[in-house]
């Protein structure tokens, strides 16, 4: 197997190792809610649980609930509790989740750009089978 010369640096041999720890980042980022959450935030104003919510459209609270203390584990995000009554959440992007975000966010334009396209095909292709 090739890999382009930037990834070369990290594997070598060409090979994308079981145990290596990048799998478990690329999971964590690349999970539907893992991304959706990273992006809404990359925006760069700290959000509220319920302002997440909306803008990953679809998330359970469960599923929000695991992927920002994911996201929070990783140091990717940063959770601000006030002592304050009612409780007052925010989240935002830690400096490594802000860099991270940089890079996901023209890869999410390309997706939005090119996604009508490739389910389309996607379509037709299954309606010839």
């Amino acid at each position: 197997m090739t890999v382009s010369p930037t990834l070369r640096r990290h594997f070598p041999d060409g090979v994308f190792a079981a145990d290596c720890p990048s799998r478990v980042v690329l999971d964590h980022v690349t999970s539907k809610w893992g991304t959706l959450v990273i992006l809404a935030l990359a925006e760069g104003e700290p959000l509220r649980w319920s302002e997440l919510r909306r803008r990953a459209e679809g998330v359970s609270e469960k599923m929000l609930a695991q992927t920002l203390r994911m996201l929070e584990a990783d140091g990717l995000v940063h959770r601000d509790a006030r002592p304050v009554v009612p409780p007052h959440v925010e989240y935002s992007l830690t400096a490594r989740g802000g860099a991270l975000a940089e890079r996901m966010v023209p890869l999410m334009d390309w997706i939005a750009d090119h996604a009508p396209a490739i389910v389309g095909d996607a379509e037709a292709a299954a309606a010839t089978r």
